[in-house]
């Protein structure tokens, strides 16, 4: 079979390593894809018109390369083609997609649907509020740091899709009210940040669960699944120890030890099982992947967000788990039969820490050669998967501001960390910098 991966980050780079592995693919094309997708085996990458896979020409470009070359299967690996629709134009094409409708990805796209949707089918989340009034939401503010729980912090998120950008935790009353101005007055984030929800913070520790998905009003309601994929825990903060700005993800583990019976029971219950329900009850059709962003405490799961896809950089850590053939889990779910498909893992733990070039996640540096110690990497078992790195004339060199992972496989998890920093010791490129702490807080 032939199948188009779109996008090109690190998350694309792994979800094409693992198609690869499958007998039953003989091509994949990833557009617009990378440095690292370019050399993987089985894959050849496809330039898109304007760069951009989330345009509307792209897409039906996307469209009739699909049909020209008989592609059977597409999946979907960003955020924002979603979003603009990209799912619903193949359909209508009738041509295989993993990815949600357009009305699902609002999940991700708009964080105030989202949560209506959590409240209004009971899945626990932070209290919230959503304002599309500038004076209201700065009320707010005012009031929280002048009351009682003013040494809580505040949770600010514009409602649109932001690249990362669009969630400020804050304890300051000054820097929440900047945050309010500059997304809602100062369009920082466009109109991404026309809308805000403010809400609760929440302690405990976060746990990402990524997960297959069929649900929608052209199933039998008894086949609707979400179907779990081993937990995995991302790294936002720049720097060892949380400390430092956030990020898109400074790396990732899997699974998570201290994501427990009871935890994983209660995300079901609360959270799992409310969102399929919801799912169905909306009518919304979702062949794809989900994201649950959760902050667990005393065995509490809450919802902070839902992502429409993959994680990344979870991905680089769930997929070398996978015993299963991705090629069949993702046509078991275009073809709605993802309640026939039984998903297997293989035991140990993954451990996968991010390099990023200098100055990140702020303006970073590009294109600075690339190095890789091909034999040490190879001897510690270890998977480089590149995000932000292209091929120029044979080399790899810097284009993004999170440029690779380095994944490693170990039967504990100190022993998957030891091998992946034995394997980062064998990357180089000037102003690279990583976390030593992953898998460790």
């Amino acid at each position: 079979m032939k199948v188009l991966v779109i996008g090109s980050g690190g998350r694309e780079h792994a979800i094409a390593w693992k198609l690869a592995q499958s007998g039953r693919v003989e091509q994949i094309y990833v557009a617009p894809g990378n440095g690292g997708t370019a050399l993987e085996a089985k894959c050849r990458n496809v330039a898109v018109p304007g760069g951009d896979p989330g345009a509307l020409a792209a897409q039906q470009f996307l469209v009739d390369f699909a049909r020209t070359e008989h592609i059977d299967l597409t999946v979907v690996g960003p955020e924002a083609p979603l979003a603009s629709g990209i799912a619903d134009l193949f359909g209508q094409a009738g041509l295989a997609v993993v990815g949600p409708r357009v009305a699902a990805a609002r999940l991700e796209s708009s964080k105030a649907f989202a949560k209506t949707f959590m409240a209004a089918h009971g899945v626990r989340t932070a209290r919230s509020n959503t304002f599309t009034d500038y004076e209201a939401a700065m009320d707010l503010v005012r009031s929280h740091y002048a009351g009682p729980d003013r040494g809580r912090p505040l949770v600010i998120k514009a409602d649109g899709l932001a690249a990362g950008k669009g969630v400020v935790i804050t304890s300051r009353a000054d820097e929440a009210e900047a945050t309010v101005r500059d997304f809602m007055q100062g369009k920082a984030l466009g109109d991404a940040g026309a809308t805000l929800v403010i809400e609760e913070y929440l302690d405990g520790k976060e746990v990402s669960v990524l997960a297959a998905v069929q649900a929608g009003p052209d199933l039998v309601p008894e086949t609707a699944r979400i179907v779990p994929f081993i937990p995995a825990r991302d790294h936002k903060r720049r720097y060892d120890g949380g400390e430092g700005p956030n990020t898109g993800g400074m790396g990732a583990i899997a699974p998570v030890p201290d994501f427990t019976e009871a935890a994983q029971k209660d995300f079901r219950e609360h959270i799992l099982e409310p969102t399929l329900r919801g799912l169905q009850a909306e009518g919304l059709h979702y062949r794809g992947f989900i994201f649950f962003g959760l902050m667990v405490q005393d065995n509490r799961c809450y919802l902070l967000e839902y992502n429409v896809r993959l994680g990344d950089p979870e991905t680089q850590a769930v997929l070398p788990l996978m015993a299963s053939d991705m090629a069949e889990l993702c046509q078991s779910i275009a073809e709605g039969k993802l309640h026939q498909y039984k998903l297997n893992w293989k035991g140990g733990f993954v451990c996968a820490p991010v390099a990023v070039a200098e100055g990140y996640p702020g303006p970073y540096r590009k294109g600075d050669l690339i190095s890789l110690g091909k034999e040490k990497i190879a001897a510690s078992g270890a998977q480089v998967f590149i995000a932000g790195a292209a091929l120029d004339q044979g080399s790899l060199k810097t284009s993004g501001g999170r440029v690779l992972a380095v994944s490693a496989p170990g039967s504990s998890l100190e022993e998957a960390r030891s091998r992946a920093y034995s394997a980062m010791d064998a990357v180089r490129f000037d102003g690279m910098g990583y976390r030593r702490d992953i898998g460790a807080c």
